[in-house]
């Protein structure tokens, strides 16, 4: 599927109603903006994090939570 759009003079684009359907925009999301060295872009919706979750589960992960462990592993 290919959509036309333009771009004002502020930068801004709309996304034609068609791509918002597909990817399931709405007013609010955060949609991603990748390219490649060959100058194509794709655009996805960026799934919203799980704060509640992120937050319980970095009470348990405490195997890594030193600064040696920081310096040890920093170039994995």
């Amino acid at each position: 599927m290919s959509q036309l759009a333009k771009i004002s003079s502020k930068g801004q684009v709309t996304i034609p109603a068609d791509v918002r359907k597909k990817l399931h925009l709405a007013t609010g999301d955060t949609i991603v903006w990748e390219t490649d060295a060959d100058g194509r872009i794709w655009v996805r919706r960026m799934e919203p994090l799980d704060l509640d979750y992120l937050t319980a589960v970095s009470g348990t992960l405490s195997e890594w939570n030193s600064l040696e462990d920081d310096e040890a592993y920093r170039d994995l």
